[in-house]
């Protein structure tokens, strides 16, 4: 097993870990939840640069790779729902009320943010349509690589993420010490805004990106002629 394809290795073993951490009520563990997707998130940019600038693609990395990506995606938006969701939801009555929920919306200065049942639908969602359409269009040929829009969906992604997990720790930490000025409050403001901001954009880019996929490659989709064979 070469270099990359052993940082994704470690990027799946560590994923249960980055989804259990959120849930014990230890700001100290809830640290090393967020440090284990701060590990995850920079071994999933520089697994893939190593293995094309060392020309290092196999089989293997190709199949380790993806499935790498949603479960880190997987692992996250859990704990994240759970923790940040709204304490009820009457869209969906048969969930009823979520233990535990609302523990942890982000704090800004126009009021709480929580997590809606939604975003992680679509986000989710988003993911499973591109691995079925990635998978079909290579069955004819294509090989659909990623694109502007999805790469800034990614950052913007892994940003909201940290942003919620490090505030899963710094709120346990401010409630066991008694924080309660003018500074946590600035903090918990400026963690919120950016936890906010880039949900926001995270999820707009996310039906961009999913619209530009399909616009460009649809095609693979209703088209008789092989996506190999046909001009672009």
């Amino acid at each position: 097993m070469n270099l990359p394809n052993s940082l994704t290795a470690g990027r799946i073993a560590i994923m249960p870990l980055v989804a259990w951490l959120p849930f014990v009520p230890s700001a100290g563990w809830r640290m090393v939840g967020f440090v284990l997707f701060i590990i995850a998130a920079v071994t999933d940019y520089y697994d893939g640069m190593l293995a094309r600038t060392r020309n290092a693609i196999t089989d293997l990395g190709r199949l380790l790779d993806p499935l790498a990506d949603k479960l880190l995606l997987l692992g996250t938006m859990l704990p994240m729902y759970v923790l940040m969701a709204p304490d009820y939801h009457p869209v969906l009555p048969v969930l009823g009320r979520v233990p535990g929920a609302s523990q942890f919306p982000f704090e800004t200065p126009f009021g709480d943010v929580p997590l809606p049942w939604w975003i992680v639908a679509v986000v989710l969602g988003r993911e499973v349509v591109m691995t079925i359409f990635r998978q079909l269009a290579a069955k004819r040929g294509l090989i659909i690589a990623a694109i502007g829009p999805a790469k800034w969906k990614m950052g913007f992604q892994f940003t909201w993420i940290g942003a919620a997990y490090f505030w899963f720790s710094a709120k346990t930490a401010a409630a066991a010490y008694g924080w309660d000025g003018t500074a946590w409050n600035l903090f918990a403001w400026f963690n919120g805004l950016v936890g906010t901001i880039t949900m926001i954009a995270a999820f707009a880019l996310t039906l961009v990106s999913l619209w530009l996929y399909f616009r460009r490659y649809g095609y693979v989709l209703w088209s008789r002629q092989p996506a190999a064979a046909r001009p672009r």
